[in-house]
């Protein structure tokens, strides 16, 4: 748990998942493909993250209100002569708080964690369209080195 002035960044649990799911939901992408009204996929994708070692849920809070998130992945490979990777993903901030130093507060927690639990690099995927979030990352020191796919499987 880290606490700067009144934030606090903390393991979420499943009463969290209002917020974040309401977070993720409240953006031109995820309002196309989050269903805050039925928390039923959400409890179960919960409770597998919080059940696996290498994944980490976080929640931003302030005066006990979910106010950020993000979500931490450890990846162990043989690369880099055997190195941990951290993958940060789903990285969201309430409107409210949009502009406030949230956003660099919790990246800034998701890297010294990776630090912590033993990584050796910290990667992360941004969608395409997000132009602000890639200035964002690019202010905090990370490089657009890599060209991403995916494949939806639905």
């Amino acid at each position: 748990m880290t606490e700067t002035a009144v934030l606090t960044i903390r393991r979420a649990t499943e009463a969290d998942l209002p917020g974040i799911v309401a977070m993720l939901a409240d953006d031109p992408l995820g309002a196309t493909r989050e269903t805050p009204d039925d928390l039923t996929p959400y409890r179960t994708a919960f409770a597998r993250i919080d059940g696996d070692p290498h994944q980490q849920l976080v929640v931003a809070e302030r005066a006990g209100r979910t106010i950020g998130t993000l979500q931490l992945t450890l990846v162990p490979g043989l690369s880099r002569s055997g190195a941990t990777r951290a993958i940060i993903e789903a990285v969201r901030v309430h409107a409210d708080e949009r502009g406030s130093g949230l956003g660099t507060e919790l990246i800034r927690w998701a890297v010294e964690r990776s630090r912590e639990l033993g990584a050796v690099l910290v990667q992360l995927t941004s969608d395409a369209t997000r132009t602000d979030a890639h200035r964002f990352y690019e202010r905090l020191g990370f490089t657009a080195s890599h060209l991403g796919f995916k494949l939806d499987l639905r």
